[in-house]
């Protein structure tokens, strides 16, 4: 989703305080607080749709969530952040048992959008990575169908798949199509192209 600067020099225990039960959220990185924006229809509809997927076939004990629940972790300098992922699963209780944020999911998954490129790609990738409980980190294309994965197992190594391929999610034991991902948008991503 789209980030603009709101304000700075909050403490990371006060953002966290002030961040319950919001009318807007918004995310926390090196001391300075970041508004969140909303997302466009694709985006929403591929984040819905690939939430779905996982929803549906993660056991009773595992829980996924979609945009409102924030991850929290330190970066490799131990600065603290908090970030709204698109899709986070988690299968385990969370040491800090909070209910407004997590620090142990498996599978992070962002949906990348113009606005949001580089900081999914390289910010976000660098902190969650450092969570020591994430097995991967997928970003989705809402452009076109194209699919990154990384995965703790290979030292965070890209990962690309793109609409012929099938995806497995090692993280939760699912595989599925691209294709699946994008069932609803397919014209916007060009799958379907009119005749001429």
């Amino acid at each position: 989703m789209v980030s603009v600067l709101q304000h700075l020099n909050a403490s990371f225990t006060e953002y966290l305080e002030g961040e319950q039960d919001v009318e807007f959220r918004s995310e926390y990185v090196g001391g300075e607080i970041y508004a969140m924006a909303g997302a466009s229809e694709t985006h929403n509809t591929i984040a819905g749709d690939f939430y779905a997927r996982i929803n549906i076939h993660l056991p009773a004990h595992c829980r996924v969530w979609q945009s409102d629940m924030k991850v929290v972790g330190s970066t490799l300098d131990l600065q603290p952040f908090s970030y709204y992922p698109d899709i986070m699963a988690a299968c385990d209780a969370d040491d800090d048992e909070n209910a407004y944020y997590r620090t142990n999911p498996l599978l992070i998954a962002e949906v990348l959008s113009k606005s949001t490129h580089r900081i999914d790609l390289n910010e976000k990738l660098s902190s969650y990575t450092q969570i020591k409980s994430l097995l991967e980190y997928v970003v989705v294309s809402q452009d076109t169908p194209f699919v990154r994965v990384y995965r703790r197992r290979t030292n965070w190594q890209i990962e690309i798949f793109g609409a012929e391929d099938n995806i497995l999610l090692e993280s939760i034991d699912l595989e599925l199509p691209v294709t699946d991902i994008y069932r609803r948008v397919r014209r916007e991503v060009g799958l379907d192209i009119p005749p001429l």
